[in-house]
């Protein structure tokens, strides 16, 4: 108490003095704030890295450190992923993605999305005492407040759902909470960003699944569908929407990133964009270099052709003269700037997309490296309050919204439609 009374005194005699106390480093800034708001990652695909490494079997798997998980002779690096840099990461909330190949016909699809529910829920059991399984957004915030890692489930792809709209609502049932309209190739109702238009954008029954997820709850996701689905989706939704791990056109380019066309009306929506730490999608200079090299790659084939170990063998000469440069940190808060600055603080997040990418951001090679990124904005004048918002405020504030929808519909019928087979 003396101590504490000496410090106040000394505290008042500086103020009198006009002599203020020196500004809080961003290194202190970004803890304060962590602390406060630990981060809630929009994308984590530690689920399908199990299903390639184990087959989903858990017997003698140790998240609670994954560093010795590399395996040359199958090509598998060492996961990004464990409980112990979780918590370096001060991660309090994650989206785990329970994503299955968008080439599976219908009926695999759905098989393969309940494994891999079925998987992520085991994971979270084996570790009570640090991870719990939530659906809600008071679920998320009492499962922080017990210093556990609270834990939901995105679908990655509407192929997940077999065409179904009653396979969504069980999906739901069964404890996913986000689905990703379209991955890297179109379905039957939405186009990819990544592949050639088919449907101009969502088909009739498209429309129909965002109005059927919005009314039970589910959070409509953003990434990886092409623009043209983006503003197909926001002509429908009634609630917040979600891009669980993009990022800015106007910073890199990339057809997975979101164009300041469609921020313009994310905002009015009320979403959300949780910034992707992918390398090529975050650095415009990487993306200019993959896309040299895989020119190199076909001038080379063609002109060594019937000779593949020689056009190889030029690829590796040019690639060894022609380091691809990193992406960085910096970068990853470019896009957060970008975002920020167009639409403002409530409508970012952070989406890390780790143990789904096999090219990290320098000094962002884990889950660990989130601290790393909220000390650059610090720097950059974010405020505490501002990065609690990025953290977690705003995704909080987006489930609630999509929750509250939901329950102002719960009374409207199931939209239907009729089986095929």
């Amino acid at each position: 108490m003396k101590s504490f009374a000496v410090s106040s005194a000394l505290a008042l005699a500086l103020v009198a003095s006009g002599v203020s106390a020196a500004p809080a480093s961003p290194e202190a800034v970004a803890a304060a704030a962590l602390r406060a708001a630990p981060v809630w990652d929009g994308h984590n695909d530690v689920p399908e890295q199990i299903r390639a490494r184990r087959n989903d079997m858990l017997a003698g798997f140790d998240f609670r450190d994954t560093t010795n998980t590399a395996d040359p002779a199958r090509k598998f690096k060492p996961m990004q992923t464990d409980l112990i840099r979780l918590r370096r990461g001060h991660v309090g909330a994650q989206f785990w993605s329970v994503y299955v190949d968008a080439g599976l016909s219908d009926t695999q699809a759905v098989q393969a999305t309940i494994e891999q529910i079925d998987l992520t829920r085991r994971l979270i059991a084996m570790y009570p005492g640090e991870m719990q399984f939530v659906t809600t957004a008071d679920e998320v915030a009492a499962a922080m407040r017990a210093g556990k890692i609270a834990s939901l489930m995105g679908m990655e792809g509407g192929h997940s759902i077999g065409n179904s709209l009653a396979v969504l609502r069980q999906e739901y049932a069964l404890g996913a909470r986000y689905m990703t309209l379209a991955h890297f190739k179109n379905n039957a109702w939405a186009d990819s960003a990544t592949d050639a238009p088919a449907h101009g954008g969502l088909t009739d029954f498209g429309k129909d699944v965002v109005r059927e997820m919005q009314r039970i709850g589910m959070l409509v996701d953003l990434s990886h569908v092409a623009e043209t689905t983006m503003m197909d989706a926001l002509d429908v939704a009634k609630a917040p929407v979600i891009f669980s791990h993009s990022g800015a056109q106007a910073i890199n380019g990339h057809a997975r990133n979101v164009s300041d066309a469609v921020l313009d009306r994310v905002k009015p929506n009320g979403g959300i964009v949780m910034v992707n730490t992918y390398a090529t999608y975050v650095g415009p200079a990487l993306r200019d270099w993959v896309a040299r090299q895989a020119g190199q790659k076909a001038y080379f084939e063609a002109f060594n052709r019937g000779n593949p170990a020689a056009a190889a063998a030029a690829l590796t000469a040019w690639t060894a003269a022609n380091p691809a440069p990193p992406a960085t940190i910096s970068e990853v808060a470019d896009h957060i700037d970008h975002i920020v600055r167009r639409i403002g603080i409530d409508h970012v997040g952070i989406g890390g997309d780790f143990d789904g990418i096999e090219l990290t951001t320098q000094g962002m090679d884990d889950v660990s490296t989130y601290p790393a990124l909220f000390v650059e904005l610090a720097r950059r004048g974010y405020s505490q309050a501002d990065l609690e918002k990025i953290a977690s405020g705003n995704m909080m504030r987006v489930l609630r919204a999509a929750e509250a929808y939901a329950a102002a519909h719960r009374s409207d019928p199931p939209i239907e439609n009729p089986t095929t087979f």
